[in-house]
């Protein structure tokens, strides 16, 4: 009895056993299955973080004819441009991450999980089937040994009765007989029970024996065997999640190296020269200002160097209301109307002007090329057709040959007439190597005709209508004079243009005015001013403080005191 219970209980514990190791078993899969998704969502999060760089790169790529594209010449804006392509190699290396994890790791953990479970499905099916096995051993075998003990019963009551009757005188010799056979046969069947228990026992014992030192344990270790081998595959995982990243550095430092060496490559001082050239006129410096004596008996000098400040800022002004006055502001003067300027490019300084000529040729010169090129094409396909008609009609080719001449003249036509133009400017432009123009030649001039000047200044005095002589008339009427007899002006200005305007009154600003547009003139509250040009209907009245600065004011902020005869006019 003592050893029945002990197989029970050793029963009971192995089946708590394999309750635990189907737990324990069961937890690794669902570690696995939960590390597989860990590097799912890894996965999904690179595409996206790629995704989204690759778009960063795109929205600040410099778009096609745009101000970006054209500022693209500064080595800061195309180290920037690097930079941005190199962004998106980088961006492409995360895609390559992604793909090495789904690749590499999620694709071999599912299918390495659907294995796993199908093992563990199988070691545990053996397990209960040899648990049913010594059951139903076990359960045979107490069959077996409660028949075996009734037997032994039987055949005890058996004897006993046979016993009796033979004692008793009164019984027959049939039925003591009868009784003796009995108990015979009793015994007969409690010895076969006892060779059948002994049998069964036998067996079960050998059974048992095999099902804890041999079945269970290789079942036991074949799990254990299939947990390890799910720990190893984890471990080469996480290896593996490791190096997908690290298989990228080399790239990835490529890339941050060629985002190092585009900063590196920025040029400040080439990035300013290329302004310098982009936006420089040409223009001539100003001579010296010329020094004006105004002792006994010298005469008033009021012309001005050529190249002086105010003949190159007070020539002329564009008039904000739209008018053009008389001469040309070209360095102080915006072009308000880009785009639209006269063919031969003369709304923009000499040396803007020359570089729009210049490009204007090569592009016409690449027009006249490809003209050529198109032309000498179609002449030998003319050729082949003359040599194989079959091919097709030589005359069906002459009319775009024709045409091809025409076009190939009329640009050759453009590009001398914009030669012309270049010519033109190129010889106006100072040579670098020149010295600086220190004496002008407007200046020297007015010393041969200082007589002239002399006899122009008294009939200012006697023709002025109030009898009174202003320093300002006699001023302008010399530099008329002066520009009228000085035979080496620049011819490009008409000569209405030269004049300098007469006063025509004066002005007090009642307002103050800060003029910060091109062609306007600041003014303080209560300043006094000359007028030398009334408001036109554009609400602008063209003022003059002394020889150098003059411009235009709104006419609402002045107080406007126009002379007798200039109301009359």
């Amino acid at each position: 009895m003592e050893s029945g219970r002990a197989t029970l209980l050793k029963e009971q514990q192995l089946k708590d056993q394999f309750d635990n190791l189907e737990k324990h078993t069961q937890s690794g899969i669902e570690f696995v299955e939960r590390y597989s998704k860990f590097v799912k969502e890894r996965s999904e999060i690179e595409i996206s973080y790629a995704k989204q760089i690759r778009n960063l790169s795109k929205k600040y790529q410099p778009k096609k004819n745009s101000r970006e594209e054209e500022e693209n010449k500064y080595t800061s804006c195309r180290a920037f441009l690097s930079t941005l392509n190199e962004l998106n190699d980088y961006a492409g290396q995360h895609e390559v991450i992604a793909e090495n994890l789904t690749s590499q790791i999620i694709t071999e953990l599912s299918r390495y999980l659907t294995e796993l479970k199908a093992e563990r499905k199988s070691h545990f099916h053996d397990g209960r089937k040899a648990q049913q096995q010594i059951e139903s051993s076990w359960k045979q075998l107490e069959s077996s040994k409660r028949r075996f003990e009734r037997d032994c019963k039987e055949a005890d009551r058996a004897q006993q009765y046979f016993e009796r009757m033979d004692a008793d005188i009164n019984v027959t010799k049939a039925d003591v007989e009868k009784a003796r056979q009995q108990a015979q046969m009793r015994h007969q069947i409690a010895a076969d029970s006892k060779t059948e228990y002994s049998n069964y026992l036998t067996k079960f014992n050998q059974e048992q024996n095999e099902h804890y030192y041999t079945l269970i344990p290789n079942i036991f270790q074949k799990l254990q065997e299939m947990e390890e081998r799910r720990i190893e595959r984890v471990g080469v995982s996480m290896k593996t999640y490791a190096e997908v990243d690290r298989e990228v550095l080399p790239i990835v430092g490529k890339c941050l190296d060629g985002m190092t060496k585009a900063a590196e490559s920025i040029e400040p001082k080439t990035d300013s020269k290329q302004v310098v050239e982009s936006y420089k006129s040409g223009f001539e410096p100003p001579g010296d200002v010329e020094f004006e004596d105004y002792g006994p008996g010298q005469t008033i000098k009021r012309t001005v160097s050529e190249t002086s400040l105010s003949n190159s800022r007070g020539e002329a002004k564009e008039r904000p209301g739209g008018g053009k006055s008389k001469g040309k502001l070209w360095p102080f003067i915006k072009n308000k109307n880009k785009g639209s300027g006269p063919e031969d490019f003369s709304h923009l300084p000499p040396e803007q002007r020359r570089k729009k000529l210049q490009a204007k040729i090569d592009d016409i010169n690449k027009d006249i090329q490809k003209e050529m090129d198109q032309k000498d094409a179609l002449t030998k396909m003319k050729g082949v057709y003359e040599k194989n008609p079959q091919m097709g009609d030589p005359a069906s080719v002459d009319p775009r040959l024709v045409e091809m001449s025409m076009n190939i003249e009329k640009l050759q036509s453009e590009v001398q007439k914009f030669e012309g133009w270049l010519a033109e400017v190129e010889g106006r432009l100072p040579s670098r190597s020149d010295p600086p123009r220190r004496q002008s030649g407007l200046y020297e001039s007015q010393h041969s005709n200082s007589t002239m000047v002399d006899n122009n200044c008294a009939q200012d005095r006697e023709s002025s209508p109030d009898g009174s002589y202003t320093e300002e008339q006699s001023s302008e009427t010399q530099v008329k004079v002066a520009i009228a007899n000085t035979p080496e002006f620049d011819d490009e200005f008409d000569d209405g243009d030269e004049e300098t305007l007469p006063t025509i009154g004066t002005c007090k600003a009642v307002y103050s005015f800060e003029g910060h547009n091109e062609g306007t003139i600041s003014v303080t509250e209560g300043e006094l001013l000359f007028v030398i040009e009334q408001d036109k209907g554009d609400g602008w009245t063209r003022v003059r403080r002394n020889e150098e600065e003059e411009g235009y004011v709104p006419t609402s902020y002045v107080e406007v005191f126009l002379e007798t005869n200039a109301k009359d006019s």
